[in-house]
């Protein structure tokens, strides 16, 4: 019970002199006996105090007089052992009432140094085994929380791995993970920039996920940030990138920038190499615990997966769903969305208009220049097409140098006033291949279905296909309305 130099505490209880004397000279140097009067016996101050005693002496006489809230205050000190000192004139002690006292021995009057010995070692054990199981009980108490904790860590990883690998879409598994670990820490938002390394590479497209409902500024901020953010992690310049949006499952604006709270931008890795990466914006003053750290790797490790898997997915997609070439939508594709959008015409009754895009004497240009001058016109067309048209307007490629485009809620006045702007844009690009400059020009056949027309389908490609016929036949470089073309008249 010695620590170190200093000498261990005891407590006395108005020990008379003979009492206090004999423990004294029983102990030996290695204890301090501190006698308190009957008067003074340790109050609050003393009660409090973080040095504790070993062990209290207490007569009998002064426990008897004690009312019952500061024997109670006694009992509380769990780590001192008590010792009771039998009155010389009582002869019999109840042991059961004093083991309810809480004492862990009696020791009768007078007293002796063997007696005064023999309780002290009584004592020494009892403080060693309380010591040992208290701190066994800290183990086992330990070892529950950090159980709890990893069967905590286990559920949520599996939340998310499960979340996750139910979806398909790169903006579904974005909008599903700010939910998931909103479990883990305090998140406002999470989005996410992924890039392809290009032919040369030296350069990379990049394709960046923001959340839905930003204000124009805050969404310039974002975009710039996750460009910073791709060039750094990716360690080349970007030549192009494109701004999708998350699926936003609790509806709520984002209103926030880079700079409205505490940033984590954690790289995104498959197959050892890094192919995005997922930005999430918590609170300023967030702290992570190394368990919390290792958790959200964990669950980085698991959205790179399903991540890397939608991207894949979405790659073969869209090979099967675009023209290898000009990358715009192929024949198939088109097929769909007509039948598609001309169910949305026939029950919504909206216009929907069709762009029949031919280009002039293309087969001139390959003759001239080569099929690659000719697979470079194809693509810039397809790229002018982009720039023109609206996001909810279809650009197919529908076979050779044709082009189709869809307009849905377009009429046929509208629909000719774009025709003719891109016969325009057509003819005013320069083309260049191997140093060598020449330019193109298209015909355009126009045709549109009314609110409220009971027309099949085909019916408008009909129309359009005519008016393109006729189109080239009255000199190329022009556009016809499949309704302002006049009929033929049958002899």
């Amino acid at each position: 019970m010695k620590r170190g130099s200093r000498p261990e505490l005891l407590w006395g209880f108005g020990l008379n002199s003979n009492e206090a004397g004999k423990i004294e000279d029983s102990l030996g140097p290695g204890f301090f006996l501190r006698n308190f009067s009957e008067r003074s016996l340790p109050g609050e101050d003393e009660l409090e105090s973080q040095e504790k005693p070993a062990a209290t002496w207490i007569p009998q006489r002064v426990w008897k007089e004690l009312p019952e809230a500061r024997r109670t205050a006694y009992r509380n000190l769990e780590s001192t052992q008590r010792i009771l000192i039998q009155d010389e004139t009582q002869k019999n002690v109840d042991l059961e009432s004093v083991l309810e006292d809480g004492f862990l021995a009696v020791v009768s009057a007078p007293l002796t140094s063997s007696k005064v010995q023999d309780a002290l070692f009584r004592a020494k054990e009892i403080s060693g085994l309380y010591g040992d199981l208290y701190r066994m009980t800290e183990e086992i108490i330990m070892e529950r929380e950090l159980l709890s904790r990893k069967t905590e860590q286990l559920m949520f990883l599996n939340t998310v791995l499960s979340n996750a690998t139910e979806r398909l879409e790169v903006a579904d598994i974005l909008g599903q993970a700010v939910e998931d670990l909103k479990m883990l820490l305090p998140v406002y938002s999470v989005q996410g920039a992924f890039w392809d390394v290009l032919a040369t590479g030296k350069h990379i497209e990049a394709e960046i996920f923001l959340n839905p409902g930003m204000m124009p500024e805050v969404q310039t901020e974002w975009t710039e940030f996750m460009i910073e953010n791709v060039v750094a992690l990716s360690g080349m310049d970007v030549s192009g990138y494109k701004v999708a949006e998350t699926v936003n499952a609790s509806e709520s604006r984002m209103v926030y920038g880079p700079a409205a709270g505490k940033v984590l931008a954690l790289p995104l890795i498959s197959r050892g190499d890094k192919f995005g990466c997922l930005v999430m914006l918590c609170e300023k003053n967030i702290r992570l615990a190394k368990d919390q750290v290792s958790t959200l790797n964990a669950a980085v490790n698991h959205l790179s997966l399903a991540l890397s898997n939608a991207l894949m997915f979405n790659k073969i997609r869209t090979r099967a769903d675009r023209d290898g070439l000009t990358r715009v939508f192929n024949r198939r594709s088109f097929d769909e969305r007509l039948v598609e959008e001309f169910k949305r015409h026939q029950r919504l009754n909206t216009d929907l208009s069709l762009l029949m895009v031919d280009l002039d004497h293309f087969k001139l240009i390959n003759d001239t220049y080569g099929h690659m001058a000719g697979d470079m016109v194809l693509e810039k067309v397809a790229r002018l097409f982009e720039s023109t048209f609206r996001s909810t307007d279809f650009i197919a490629r529908y076979g050779g140098e044709e082009f189709v485009i869809l307009l849905p809620h377009t009429n046929e006045r509208h629909a000719h006033m774009l025709a003719k702007r891109v016969i325009k844009k057509i003819a005013a690009t320069t083309m260049s291949y191997q140093d060598k400059s020449f330019s193109v020009t298209a015909s355009i056949g126009v045709s549109s279905a009314r609110p409220g027309s009971f027309e099949k389908n085909n019916e408008i490609i009909r129309k359009a296909d005519e008016a393109l016929y006729e189109a080239k036949a009255q000199g190329r470089n022009r556009v016809v309305v499949s309704s302002a073309r006049p009929k033929l008249r049958i002899m």
